[in-house]
């Protein structure tokens, strides 16, 4: 079973992360606090560890993992060039509870999934996760439930579904909502909506008028 660190605690906390970042790097799972609900985050750049994501949730190639970055500047690493409208985007609502999708670079080492040259980036408005994200730089995070059930809204949501297959959990306290982030398809002539969820259309369309869903 997972160890868990309660992260209202500082000193739980720091060594939380500690073991956090330590577990990434040894290519094991981490449930982790976000501002949408709890997740389950791999390496990135780990084929291996991303693959054991995916069995952990019982979840296919066919839904490609999103990724999380600690800083937005990092949007622009990930790609040969940051569409204008993901800028826009990513400005108005990072942090927060929208993903962008985007074209990645062809030279990153990574399989997320069936992602046809494509990944989901999102800036989780958490200090926790945050905090792990600037140690260890991208991470492959899903929702931390197995597939076909309801997102975890806590630590121990997330333990009982998961907990088995992660080395560490930190526990941020509950999520006040359960809603996902928003996905937006921003490889397109313009962007489009293919999950509603934390920021409406009428919010992204405030930003982007041409936003279509």
């Amino acid at each position: 079973m997972a160890d868990l660190y309660d992260c209202t605690d500082p000193e739980q906390r720091a060594a939380g992360l500690d073991a956090a970042a330590a577990a990434i790097a040894r290519g094991e799972l981490v449930l982790v606090p976000t501002d949408t609900v709890y997740g389950v985050a791999a390496d990135a750049f780990s084929p291996t560890a991303v693959a054991g994501l995916l069995a952990a949730k019982n979840r296919g190639r066919a839904m490609p993992v999103p990724v999380l970055v600690g800083e937005a500047s990092t949007l622009a690493g990930l790609t040969m060039s940051v569409p204008r409208v993901a800028s826009r985007l990513a400005e108005a609502f990072w942090p927060g509870g929208l993903t962008l999708v985007i074209e990645h670079a062809p030279s990153l080492a990574w399989d997320l999934g069936d992602a046809e040259g494509t990944v989901a980036v999102r800036l989780p408005d958490d200090d926790v996760v945050r905090a792990l994200l600037r140690r260890t730089g991208p991470l492959a995070v899903s929702s931390a439930n197995r597939s076909g059930r309801p997102a975890a809204t806590s630590a121990e949501e997330a333990t009982a579904q998961l907990g088995e297959h992660a080395a560490v959990v930190l526990d941020g306290g509950p999520r006040a909502g359960s809603a996902p982030s928003t996905i937006v398809d921003c490889t397109g002539p313009v962007p489009r909506v293919l999950r509603v969820g934390a920021v409406s259309v009428e919010r992204l369309r405030e930003v982007v008028p041409e936003t279509t869903d």
